[in-house]
């Protein structure tokens, strides 16, 4: 299951949204990963999130695989766009 959708904070994926998704996307048994150009990053790692420096404006891609996954991309989907 996966979702697009654009980064819409002003600041772009700075440490405290970061911190916001991956608490959330922690919260699901499922895998979760964050697609942003050719990177592709574990959305319940800060460090990997914070790595991908995507500014305000910028398209993304949310990939979960797993029972609830459709869930676990709604709610990061909601923080993020």
């Amino acid at each position: 299951m996966e979702k697009e959708i654009m980064i819409r904070s002003t600041q772009g994926l700075h440490a405290a949204l970061a911190a916001k998704v991956v608490q959330t996307a922690s919260k699901y048994a499922v895998d979760i990963e964050l697609h942003y150009h050719n990177k592709i990053v574990d959305l319940k790692s800060i460090l990997a999130l914070m790595s991908l420096a995507v500014p305000h404006g910028e398209n993304v891609r949310i990939v979960a695989r797993g029972t609830r996954a459709e869930e676990a991309i709604k709610d990061v989907a909601s923080i993020l766009g």
